[in-house]
Protein backbone atom coordinates (compact mmCIF):
# COMPACT_ATOMS: atom_id res chain seq x y z
CA UNK A 1 0.00 0.00 0.00
CA UNK A 2 1.40 3.36 -0.99
CA UNK A 3 1.91 5.84 1.79
CA UNK A 4 1.60 9.49 0.82
CA UNK A 5 4.88 11.28 0.26
CA UNK A 6 5.36 14.89 -0.71
CA UNK A 7 6.62 15.41 -4.23
CA UNK A 8 9.86 17.41 -4.23
CA UNK A 9 9.12 19.90 -7.04
CA UNK A 10 12.48 21.63 -6.53
CA UNK A 11 14.19 18.33 -7.29
CA UNK A 12 12.14 17.90 -10.48
CA UNK A 13 13.10 21.43 -11.53
CA UNK A 14 16.79 20.76 -10.84
CA UNK A 15 16.74 17.66 -13.06
CA UNK A 16 14.73 19.49 -15.73
CA UNK A 17 17.28 22.32 -15.83
CA UNK A 18 20.17 19.86 -16.24
CA UNK A 19 18.34 17.91 -18.96
CA UNK A 20 17.63 21.12 -20.88
CA UNK A 21 21.14 22.53 -20.53
CA UNK A 22 23.33 19.43 -20.82
CA UNK A 23 21.62 17.00 -23.23
CA UNK A 24 23.86 16.15 -26.17
CA UNK A 25 22.53 14.11 -29.05
CA UNK A 26 21.87 10.49 -28.19
CA UNK A 27 24.65 10.19 -25.59
CA UNK A 28 23.12 12.30 -22.82
CA UNK A 29 19.32 12.33 -22.88
CA UNK A 30 18.24 11.87 -19.25
CA UNK A 31 19.12 13.86 -16.14
CA UNK A 32 18.63 12.76 -12.56
CA UNK A 33 18.55 14.71 -9.33
CA UNK A 34 18.73 13.35 -5.81
CA UNK A 35 18.40 14.97 -2.41
CA UNK A 36 20.35 13.72 0.58
CA UNK A 37 19.21 13.78 4.18
CA UNK A 38 21.02 17.11 4.74
CA UNK A 39 19.06 18.76 1.90
CA UNK A 40 21.91 18.81 -0.60
CA UNK A 41 20.90 18.26 -4.24
CA UNK A 42 23.13 16.24 -6.58
CA UNK A 43 22.51 16.13 -10.33
CA UNK A 44 23.91 14.02 -13.16
CA UNK A 45 23.34 12.91 -16.75
CA UNK A 46 23.18 9.44 -18.23
CA UNK A 47 26.06 8.25 -20.39
CA UNK A 48 24.37 6.24 -23.12
CA UNK A 49 26.51 3.81 -25.06
CA UNK A 50 25.59 0.90 -27.30
CA UNK A 51 27.05 -1.43 -24.64
CA UNK A 52 24.50 -0.15 -22.17
CA UNK A 53 26.14 2.68 -20.31
CA UNK A 54 24.92 3.93 -16.96
CA UNK A 55 21.52 5.51 -16.55
CA UNK A 56 21.29 8.96 -15.00
CA UNK A 57 20.09 7.48 -11.70
CA UNK A 58 23.25 5.37 -11.38
CA UNK A 59 25.48 8.28 -12.34
CA UNK A 60 23.83 10.46 -9.67
CA UNK A 61 24.48 7.74 -7.05
CA UNK A 62 28.18 7.80 -7.96
CA UNK A 63 28.29 11.59 -8.06
CA UNK A 64 26.63 11.71 -4.64
CA UNK A 65 29.25 9.33 -3.21
CA UNK A 66 32.02 11.47 -4.73
CA UNK A 67 30.56 14.45 -2.88
CA UNK A 68 30.18 12.57 0.41
CA UNK A 69 26.39 12.31 0.18
CA UNK A 70 25.73 8.72 1.26
CA UNK A 71 22.15 9.04 2.54
CA UNK A 72 19.89 9.87 -0.40
CA UNK A 73 16.22 10.29 0.46
CA UNK A 74 14.56 11.27 -2.85
CA UNK A 75 15.44 10.84 -6.52
CA UNK A 76 13.90 11.74 -9.88
CA UNK A 77 14.84 11.30 -13.54
CA UNK A 78 13.76 13.69 -16.29
CA UNK A 79 14.04 13.20 -20.03
CA UNK A 80 15.38 15.77 -22.46
CA UNK A 81 13.24 17.55 -25.09
CA UNK A 82 10.52 18.23 -22.54
CA UNK A 83 9.70 14.56 -21.86
CA UNK A 84 9.29 15.27 -18.16
CA UNK A 85 9.57 12.80 -15.30
CA UNK A 86 10.40 9.27 -16.41
CA UNK A 87 10.41 6.09 -14.30
CA UNK A 88 13.63 4.24 -13.53
CA UNK A 89 14.45 1.05 -15.40
CA UNK A 90 14.55 -2.28 -13.59
CA UNK A 91 18.32 -2.22 -13.07
CA UNK A 92 18.16 1.24 -11.52
CA UNK A 93 15.26 0.19 -9.27
CA UNK A 94 17.32 -2.73 -8.00
CA UNK A 95 20.43 -0.60 -7.36
CA UNK A 96 18.41 2.13 -5.64
CA UNK A 97 16.73 -0.45 -3.41
CA UNK A 98 20.06 -2.04 -2.47
CA UNK A 99 21.86 1.24 -1.78
CA UNK A 100 18.96 3.21 -0.31
CA UNK A 101 16.08 0.95 0.81
CA UNK A 102 14.16 3.93 2.26
CA UNK A 103 14.52 6.08 -0.88
CA UNK A 104 11.46 7.80 -2.34
CA UNK A 105 11.39 7.92 -6.13
CA UNK A 106 9.38 10.49 -8.03
CA UNK A 107 7.44 8.93 -10.92
CA UNK A 108 4.33 9.82 -12.85
CA UNK A 109 3.71 10.85 -16.40
CA UNK A 110 1.67 13.66 -17.83
CA UNK A 111 2.61 16.29 -15.28
CA UNK A 112 1.16 14.28 -12.40
CA UNK A 113 4.21 13.29 -10.37
CA UNK A 114 3.99 11.21 -7.25
CA UNK A 115 6.63 10.04 -4.79
CA UNK A 116 6.71 6.36 -3.90
CA UNK A 117 9.07 4.21 -1.85
CA UNK A 118 11.53 2.38 -4.09
CA UNK A 119 10.42 -0.94 -2.58
CA UNK A 120 6.97 -0.39 -4.12
CA UNK A 121 8.58 0.00 -7.54
CA UNK A 122 10.22 -3.40 -7.14
CA UNK A 123 7.85 -5.65 -5.18
CA UNK A 124 9.05 -9.03 -3.93
CA UNK A 125 12.53 -8.04 -4.93
CA UNK A 126 15.86 -9.74 -4.61
CA UNK A 127 17.98 -8.11 -1.90
CA UNK A 128 21.71 -7.81 -2.67
CA UNK A 129 22.79 -8.39 0.93
CA UNK A 130 21.01 -11.76 0.86
CA UNK A 131 23.72 -13.23 -1.39
CA UNK A 132 26.57 -12.46 1.00
CA UNK A 133 27.76 -15.45 2.95
CA UNK A 134 28.04 -15.42 6.70
CA UNK A 135 31.81 -15.64 7.12
CA UNK A 136 31.60 -16.21 10.86
CA UNK A 137 32.42 -12.65 11.76
CA UNK A 138 30.07 -10.55 13.84
CA UNK A 139 29.81 -6.80 13.80
CA UNK A 140 29.40 -4.96 17.05
CA UNK A 141 29.36 -1.18 17.31
CA UNK A 142 30.90 -0.88 13.84
CA UNK A 143 33.86 -3.14 14.65
CA UNK A 144 34.33 -6.50 12.97
CA UNK A 145 35.42 -9.30 15.28
CA UNK A 146 36.20 -12.94 14.73
CA UNK A 147 34.46 -15.61 16.80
Amino acid sequence: MTTPHCVDHDLIQAATRVAAARSRGDNHTVAAAARDRDGRVITAMNAYHFTGGPCAELVVIGAAAAQGAYDLVTMVAVGDRGRGVIPPCGRCRQVMLDYFPDLCVIVGAGGRPRAVPVAELLPESYRWQDHQEDDGRQEDDGRTTTP
